[in-house]
């Protein structure tokens, strides 16, 4: 199953920044191993903010859960999630 996930960073200004960049780097390796794993298929920065939306696949949205879950900023992220369905219109 498909999903659009859209996440807002929501670091305190006053954070710590070494624990932002250590964050940071457990950010990518994360990804790059979601990615890997054939859940997080694309991903898009949204210009201007610290967000971005992915789109992701996993079997259900539990299981989308464990794997957004286990992303190091998590505590900090404000997640919302799209399911999506097969449109009988889609030109692909």
């Amino acid at each position: 199953m498909e999903f659009l996930v859209e996440m807002q960073v929501g670091w305190p200004p006053d954070g710590d920044p070494e624990q932002k960049k250590m964050l940071i780097e457990g950010e990518h390796k994360r990804a790059v191993e979601l990615a890997k794993a054939g859940m997080l298929k694309r991903l898009w920065r949204v210009p201007g903010r610290w967000a971005n939306f992915g789109l992701w696949e996993a079997p259900d949205a539990t299981e989308l859960h464990k794997a957004i879950s286990s992303l190091p900023f998590y505590p900090w992220l404000d997640v919302k999630v799209h399911p999506l369905a097969k449109h009988p219109n889609d030109p692909i």
